[in-house]
């Protein structure tokens, strides 16, 4: 009964799972631990109730450690963000996250992926690089810093058929 309890709480297998309402705090405190601008609890309220836009969220017991957001347009789709708990990195959560949240978007007649990470973030071109990811595009200067530096985006395409 004691390992089913510590599994329920804080262990066990992670689980990739749809995310709701209920999660838009935690989601909102992830993001914000995770980039520069962070989005509020709001912003993650709105995106999981719009039709068009896909929230997974990682769990492990019942502590939510990370998240996948997509924006789905005909059979093309957009990761907007992904985000692990600084405390759970360097697992490969993010992958099985990521794989998991692309087969979903598959399900719903995806068949292309795009997304942008910052040029210079190795741990994210690492991720997506090794899921299939290829570069197809670059913006020069479009994330900016809070010190006011302005860095480079890459454009990254996937094909799910």
């Amino acid at each position: 009964m004691i390992g089913w309890l510590s599994r329920w709480w804080g262990g066990g297998p992670p689980a990739v799972e749809a995310a709701s309402l209920r999660d838009a705090a935690r989601l909102a405190q992830l993001h914000g631990a995770s980039f520069h601008r962070g989005w509020g609890e709001g912003e993650f309220e709105a995106m999981l109730t719009e039709r068009n836009t896909l929230v997974h969220r990682l769990r492990q017991g019942r502590k939510v450690i990370g998240f996948a957001v997509s924006r789905m347009a005909a059979d093309e789709a957009e990761i907007l963000s992904i985000a692990i708990d600084s405390n759970q990195r360097g697992r490969g959560l993010s992958r099985d996250l990521l794989l998991t949240h692309l087969g979903h978007l598959a399900g719903r007649g995806v068949r292309t992926i795009f997304l942008e990470v910052e040029e210079n973030n190795q741990p994210a071109r690492r991720l997506y690089d090794g899921c299939g990811f290829v570069v197809v595009g670059r913006r020069d200067r479009y994330y900016k810093q809070p010190n006011g530096e302005q860095l480079n985006a890459l454009l990254m395409r996937r094909d799910l058929s």
